[in-house]
């Protein structure tokens, strides 16, 4: 019987802290690998305390998250599908959200009046949604009501929002979409405008519209929301059709061309798989691109003896691994950093949240207005509807 090598010899792994690559994007480097794993006391105590709790509390895990936060969710996914389990489980009035603030609002906004929604970590939060606040997004409406085209418009908001972009977006008649669902949200808004304002990440706008949808590249443009009118001509808006936010998610940004070059030239046959949050030129350089769910279904599916260089979030990339030892599957990059707002929420923070509800105490809340939640929700609504 064969063994598969550990995913650390499968590829020389370059752990910011240790070693660094110059070529890193600033401000997403991490302090090097993980720390050991938990005190096995604070595994006893989380046991203990989600058992004290029982069906009084459900636990969402997303697929980045640690392993040793994963073990105690009740379920896993991406986002979204998060947000709508917790709006099944309306038996359980709280709901301990192991992902990113934006993700715990969607929760919030989808469940019931009587559940309460708890991020572990307050300070966990998304870069990507962070790159699109509200008063940016209403300058730019304005701006394109200035030009003469925001009656063509439908703005498109990416699921990695918060729940005032989301708002924004309901109140102006757009939808939601997830990676998976990109292209229907878009043929949708194209039914009922010439143009899109798709926030906040640039690439899957992009990859959507030109890969899918057989736009042009010259069909988009990048409306920056720090330079005036977004650094673009009045020309320039009113011939695009994808108007893209200028943001993007800082993990899956940092993959480039360079990367799968590498990964080919040094294993034969390998399948380059990525989240098409990526660049295009990324994309269009892989073999297979998809959603985190997709990803995980095409690893499930593969062959054994196969090999696959996988283009998302590393804690997803070793679980897949670990999941498929018949399999050879790497990290797509030599640089890595996990995703560091997704990795606040570790044990010691979910342990707080668990005994501290146990105790009858609710700490770190989270409520979307409702106001907002009742334009957000119209807007996630008008997703869900989608053909």
């Amino acid at each position: 019987m064969t063994t598969t090598p550990d995913i650390g010899q499968r590829l020389p792994l370059l752990f910011l802290g240790n070693e660094a690559d110059p070529a890193s994007e600033r401000g997403v480097s991490c302090p090097g690998e993980l720390p050991p794993a938990s005190d096995p006391r604070l595994v006893e105590r989380a046991t203990a305390a989600k058992a004290a709790l029982g069906d009084r509390v459900f636990v969402l895990g997303h697929h980045y998250q640690r392993d040793e936060v994963i073990r105690f969710a009740d379920v896993t996914g991406d986002s979204f599908k998060l947000a709508q389990q917790a709006a099944a489980r309306p038996e359980a009035p709280y709901i301990v959200f192991c992902g990113v603030h934006f993700m715990a609002e969607s929760a919030d906004i989808l469940t019931a009046a009587h559940q309460q929604v708890i991020l572990p970590d307050l300070a966990a939060g998304c870069s990507m949604a962070d790159m699109a606040t509200f008063d940016q997004v209403e300058e730019t409406w304005e701006a394109l009501e200035d030009a003469g085209i925001a009656a063509d418009v439908v703005p498109v908001t990416y699921m990695n929002s918060s729940a005032d972009i989301k708002g924004f977006v309901g109140r102006h008649g757009g939808t939601v979409c997830t990676s998976s669902n990109a292209r229907r949200a878009l043929e949708w808004a194209f039914s009922r405008g010439s143009k899109v304002l798709f926030l906040p990440d640039q690439h899957l706008g992009r990859n959507t519209a030109v890969l899918e949808m057989g736009l042009s590249l010259g069909d988009c443009v990048v409306y920056n929301p720090h330079r005036p009118n977004g650094g673009l001509t009045r020309r320039e808006l009113a011939d695009a059709k994808m108007i893209l936010w200028r943001g993007h998610c800082s993990v899956h940004g940092r993959f480039t061309k360079e990367s799968v070059d590498d990964v080919r030239a040094r294993v034969p046959g390998v399948n380059v798989l990525v989240h098409p949050e990526c660049k295009h030129e990324v994309v269009t350089a892989a073999d297979h691109i998809g959603s985190t769910e997709y990803i995980i279904k095409k690893l499930d599916a593969a062959p054994a003896g196969s090999s696959w260089a996988v283009g998302t979030e590393l804690n997803l990339v070793r679980r897949l691994a670990a999941a498929h030892p018949d399999k050879n599957v790497m990290f797509l990059d030599k640089t890595v950093c996990y995703c560091s707002t997704m990795n606040r929420i570790d044990l010691p923070h979910l342990v707080r949240s668990l005994e501290t509800l146990a105790a009858g105490e609710v700490v770190n809340r989270i409520q979307v207005d409702e106001e907002t939640a009742h334009y957000a929700r119209a807007a996630l609504d008008q997703m869900l509807a989608l053909p």
